[in-house]
């Protein structure tokens, strides 16, 4: 039903219009009480797809990636569509809008999307307040830099982030993959980004119950730079990698709005992010945990991942594309293969 009649409906209308919209929608469904009667057409419960990944225990290996729930808004909504774990943000210290509009396009020929958003959100503290009715809902906090901020600065900006979060996300991701924000991604140079993984670190240290951090790296990352993040990982600590963030990569593209600026996401990028997974995997020895996204629009897609070493997977375009019918497919995949 999804894509033979609500996804071409939507698919008629800006990308960005319809995601407000549909959140609206399920904002409203889930106040009627519909969400919830959704649950058993959705979720799938079973002991066995229970994982447990740096001292977290979640209830089945498939989540949401940030970007879809920026704002913290839907996040239970969301989890009754059958995900294991949520991941919100990318949240930055203080309010921003993103970069200017038209900054969505989807690439229909591609099953892909385009993205140049730009870290537009209602500031961590707006989305603390969202969280703080959170009950049984396992999160992950996506964090960030402020555009405006100096990368000679951007500590300050991701501790910010941190301090605010830590009572309510059950783990962290650092991003400074995407290609969105101006020199976000000269963070990922192997001196800077150790730098603010140890600082993270520290403040973690600090606290009475450290909580896992996790850093988003680009699918565009070389194999010399790729060893470097293996190296990193070791030298900081840091609980794990997820792997991996949208391209800017164009290659073999088929739709018109190929040519805009901005991340890629979808099908085009299955094939790399996977291979990510298993060089990571490979090469460290499976010295650290990996969640993997980035393309997964069958179950076939996830299963690919979680065995070239990833321990959990993550939707986004897929989700879209494919429609929230996907997740049971992808546990029942995973039942089976057990």
């Amino acid at each position: 039903m999804y894509k033979s009649i609500i996804r071409p409906l939507l698919f008629k209308f800006d990308p960005e219009a319809v995601h407000h919209f549909s959140f609206k929608s399920i904002g409203l469904m889930h106040k009627l009480g519909v969400t919830k009667l959704l649950k058993n057409q959705f979720q799938l419960d079973d002991p066995r797809l229970e994982r447990e990944v740096f001292g977290l225990k979640f209830k089945n290996p498939v989540g949401l990636a940030a970007g879809f729930d920026k704002d913290a808004k839907r996040y239970k909504e969301l989890a009754d569509f059958g995900f294991g774990f949520i991941e919100i943000g990318t949240l930055t210290p203080k309010p921003q809008p993103g970069n200017p509009k038209k900054r969505l396009f989807r690439l229909k020929k591609d099953s892909a999307i385009i993205n140049r958003m730009g870290f537009n959100n209602g500031g961590v503290e707006a989305a603390v307040e969202r969280l703080k009715s959170n009950s049984d809902v396992l999160i992950g906090g996506n964090i960030g830099k402020n555009k405006v901020t100096p990368n000679a600065e951007a500590f300050e900006d991701y501790k910010i982030c941190f301090e605010a979060l830590y009572d309510y996300v059950d783990y962290y991701v650092v991003n400074v993959s995407s290609p969105n924000t101006p020199n976000l991604r000269e963070l990922q140079d192997k001196e800077p980004l150790t730098q603010l993984l140890s600082g993270l670190q520290n403040l973690n240290a600090k606290k009475p119950k450290q909580k896992p951090i996790l850093l988003k790296i680009a699918p565009d990352l070389t194999d010399s730079q790729l060893l470097d993040i293996i190296d990193i990982v070791k030298e900081t600590q840091i609980a794990g990698v997820i792997a991996t963030n949208t391209t800017i990569s164009r290659d073999g593209l088929q739709s018109e709005a190929k040519d805009e600026t901005g991340g890629l996401s979808g099908k085009p990028l299955t094939q790399r992010s996977t291979a990510v997974i298993r060089f990571l995997a490979e090469k460290s020895g499976k010295a650290f945990p990996i969640i993997g996204v980035g393309g997964i629009h069958t179950p076939q897609d996830a299963i690919d991942k979680l065995e070239a070493g990833a321990s959990l997977v993550q939707l986004y375009t897929g989700f879209i594309y494919e429609g929230p019918g996907l997740i049971k497919r992808i546990n029942r995949k995973i039942l089976q293969k057990l």
